[in-house]
Parts: C-alpha cells; sequence; structure tokens
C-alpha cells in the first residue's frame, strides 16, 4: 500500500500508479451522456488525466479550471477530469464554469479504475474518491 499526503495526513491508496513512460492501463468510465468509454474512444489523440475527488472540492475545482484553460491550447489532446462525482454533478459544474476544453468521466458505475491506477484512497474518511495526484 502507498501513501500521500493530504494536509499533513497521510492517506493509505491502494493499487499501483503508472510509471511514466508505461502504457496506460485499460478503464471504463462514464461521460456526462451517460455513455460508457474506454481509452479507445479518443484513439488517435493524446490524452491528459487529470484524476480528483470531486469537483465540489475548492482545490479540485481549480485544478479542473486550469485544466479547461492549458486544454485550450493543446493539439490533437482529450484533457479528461476523471472524479468519482455523479456525471450530473460534473456536467453542471462545468456548465456552470464555463469549461468546455476537458472532458469530465466518472468512476461511478467503474469503480475498479481506483485501484487498476493506483488511486484508490482507502482506510479513512474519503475512501471510494480518488485522490489529487
Amino acid at each position: 500500500m502507498q501513501q500521500i499526503t493530504r494536509a499533513g495526513e497521510p492517506l493509505d491508496v491502494a493499487g499501483t500508479l503508472p510509471s511514466a513512460g508505461q502504457a496506460a492501463p485499460a478503464m471504463t468510465l462514464t461521460n456526462t451522456e451517460l455513455q460508457d468509454v474506454t481509452l479507445d474512444t479518443y484513439a488517435g489523440k493524446r490524452k491528459v488525466f487529470n484524476i480528483i475527488p470531486s469537483v465540489d472540492t475548492p482545490t479540485c475545482a481549480m485544478s479542473t479550471r486550469r485544466f479547461n484553460e492549458l486544454a485550450s491550447k493543446l493539439a490533437d489532446t482529450v484533457v479528461l477530469v476523471v472524479s468519482a462525482d455523479l456525471p450530473f454533478a460534473a456536467k453542471r459544474f462545468c456548465g456552470a464554469e464555463g469549461l468546455d476544453n476537458v472532458e469530465t468521466l466518472s468512476t461511478f458505475r467503474h469503480p475498479e479504475f481506483r485501484e487498476t491506477w493506483g488511486v484508490a484512497l482507502c482506510n479513512n474518511p474519503m475512501e471510494g474518491c480518488v485522490p489529487v495526484r
């Protein structure tokens, strides 16, 4: 088990984070239209992942806004914001914020993503969410 720190407190994380240069593990996540998507959905594009617990936290909201800003400058790239939020909440947040350069994806139907990608918080109050990396 790995550990990360949040506000100075250690949090246990299950799974193994992919290494730089390693092929991304297979994944299935749910988009804001309630469609399941995989890496193949974005074939031919570079993929940038922003994996967060929830757009409803100040730090994650700020991160999503920043990734949206950066995404507007990237060619042939899709920026995927992955969270434990329901697709409706992520869609509402992006709509209210005017964020249209990122695509939000949810782990709500596919919690296995968290462990496969090494971002599964466990043994703490945020269990079930994905951590900020």
